[in-house]
């Protein structure tokens, strides 16, 4: 079964990515690579495909993965019927009840009591 991956190449903190197809077994950076269908750069959004080859590959069977395929649906290339998105995952939190949020509110003090503090601390001074 052929896989249409990224392949990460680039510096050091600037990746490049070149869009492959490949053997779904393989690692992406085992360098056995059935073709190469185009590039992106993530810093500048730039994106070069060749659509033809890419409509003849999911048209015979590739699976794209979810980025590649987020990547086509924005270039407008229609992907096959049989593809399903995967869900977006919902976040829980493990212990809600700690969150700051759901925490009682703490009630500010009051001016009337902080006046009558101050003029306790006043008379004992004067004493």
């Amino acid at each position: 079964m052929l896989a249409i991956r990224m392949q990460r190449n680039g510096r050091v903190h600037l990746p490049m990515y070149r869009i492959v197809v490949q053997e779904a077994q393989r690692h992406p950076l085992s360098g056995r690579v059935v073709a190469e269908v185009g590039n992106y750069n993530p810093h500048t959004k730039a994106t070069v495909l060749d659509k033809e080859k890419i409509e003849f590959y999911l048209k015979n069977g590739a699976q794209p993965s979810s980025r590649v395929a987020r990547i086509l649906k924005l270039e407008g290339i229609k992907l096959p019927d049989w593809y399903k998105e995967p869900t977006k995952k919902q976040a829980t939190a493990k212990h809600a009840d700690k969150l700051r949020k759901n925490q009682p509110k703490e009630e500010p003090v009051a001016e009337s009591e902080g006046a009558a503090e101050a003029e306790v601390a006043e008379e004992t001074a004067k004493e």
